[in-house]
């Protein structure tokens, strides 16, 4: 199979993989809100009885979890393609520099 055509079929597989990230995330970050804020739900950012630092950091971890847990399985994903068929699915940016891969 031609590295175009592992390319093209990556990216349904690569927005599966995305969707199934983001419920990952957001059960994780749901998780530890309750564990570091003692609350079942994060607050909204429009709720006037919550304040901008409480907003701002549930926003912050938010972020950073859902960051987090979309690279890990981006990088996953097309390692994993790497393994099956020996190409790299996504950008190589060592094309474009001469440099060598990192693996």
């Amino acid at each position: 199979m031609g590295a175009q055509m592992i390319k093209l079929l990556y990216k349904p597989a690569s927005m599966l993989a995305s969707v199934a990230g983001g419920m990952l995330a957001g059960a994780i970050f749901k998780k530890l809100w309750r564990l570091v804020a003692g609350e079942a739900e994060a607050p909204e950012a429009t709720d006037a009885a919550r304040g901008w630092q409480e907003i701002l950091i549930a926003a912050t971890l938010q972020g950073a979890i859902f960051g987090l847990v979309k690279a890990t399985l981006d990088r996953l994903a097309a390692e994993g393609t790497r393994s099956l068929t020996g190409t790299w699915p996504g950008e190589d940016s060592s094309e474009k520099k001469g440099k060598k891969p990192t693996r």
